[in-house]
């Protein structure tokens, strides 16, 4: 498999000047509020049920053996906040994520601060809009003008991956498909995965509501009492042309790597839409390295995001703290919306 064309030193330098980027925005528009994928449709409880008849080679990590897991699931918009106290509207563009933590899982993790959790993060779209750590530099160079013409013209692809993940039209998370869009371990091998729903999505048209997103998740699992039914599903490794490591641009066809079934999640009907499961929601972290080792990410991308989701965390966590165990005068601490 090819290796990134980055080096280390290039690797790390990078991904410092991306963090600092994501900090100063966090601080900028809610020092306590998430800095990726801030907006929550919801957070709610399943199962995450692996399947009795996986293939021998596939039976790594928490697909070792049949057995369920007590999942939290949350599902929500990538875009940041628009400002401070303000989410974007669900009625403009904008990718939509769904992130899964497994519970009670035994064996080695890849970081520290989550003992027995396995996390799995994806998007509506089956590919990332940049290759590496530096395309996040090198879009955002663009974004403000400040690119030449020949880095504006390679970064075309980039924007138009955003522009037709965001234009998808979703009328309920509960009803897409979602894509880990990176490369990750299973064991030996490198695998993609996905979650895709058992139940269909009827066309429907986009509710005039801010929230309509959240509303409709409501909807499906509180007022009309429904469980929800995904399949987890996986793509293994082919070749470099086909399958690419570190190339998250190029999609993994389904011709090239079939998807194979490992589990299935269940999400039961429930209430959701109170403050205790929202303070919940906003104090839970999701990373991609909660992970157990045979599950490790991959590539660059992966790999950047191992110091970013873990510092903005902690820093998110820290300011919550701070303000409670230290309150601030209203001229130093500005949360009020703008």
């Amino acid at each position: 498999m090819t290796i990134s064309k980055l080096s280390a030193s290039e690797q790390e330098a990078i991904t410092d000047g991306v963090l600092a980027a994501s900090l100063k925005s966090q601080q900028e528009k809610g020092p306590a509020l998430r800095q990726v994928h801030p907006k929550s449709h919801g957070l709610v409880w399943g199962e995450f049920i692996v399947e009795n008849n996986i293939p021998a080679a596939l039976k790594v990590g928490v697909f070792a053996a049949p057995q369920t897991y007590p999942i939290w699931v949350r599902f929500s918009n990538a875009g940041e906040a628009e400002k401070r106290g303000k989410f974007v509207s669900d009625k403009e563009p904008n990718a939509r994520g769904l992130a899964i933590k497994l519970m009670n899982v035994e064996g080695k993790k890849a970081l520290d601060d989550e003992e027995k959790t396995q996390d799995f993060i994806l998007i509506n779209h089956p590919v990332f809009f940049v290759r590496d750590v530096q395309g996040y530099v090198d879009i955002a160079k663009v974004a403000s003008g400040q690119a030449d013409p020949e880095l504006t013209q390679a970064m075309q692809p980039s924007f138009a991956i955003l522009q037709e993940t965001g234009n998808k039209k979703v009328s309920n998370p509960l009803l897409i498909q979602y894509w880990s869009t990176t490369p990750y371990k299973l064991g030996s091998q490198a695998i993609k995965f996905s979650v895709k729903p058992q139940q269909q999505e009827l066309p429907d048209s986009i509710p005039d509501s801010e929230n309509y997103l959240h509303e409709a998740i409501v909807k499906y699992l509180t007022y009309e009492g429904k469980d929800a039914f995904f399949d987890f599903l996986i793509q293994v490794y082919v070749d470099e042309e086909k399958t690419p490591v570190e190339n998250p641009m190029q999609e993994w066809k389904e011709e090239d790597s079939p998807f194979i079934k490992v589990a299935t999640i269940k999400i039961f009907s429930q209430k959701f839409d109170f403050d205790e499961r929202k303070r919940l929601d906003e104090g839970l972290s999701f990373n991609p390295w909660h992970t157990l080792s045979e599950h490790e990410p991959i590539g660059s991308v992966n790999l950047a995001r191992k110091k970013i989701y873990q510092e903005l965390a902690k820093y998110r966590r820290e300011e919550i703290e701070k303000r409670l165990r230290e309150p601030q005068p209203f001229a130093f601490v500005q949360d009020e919306p703008r």
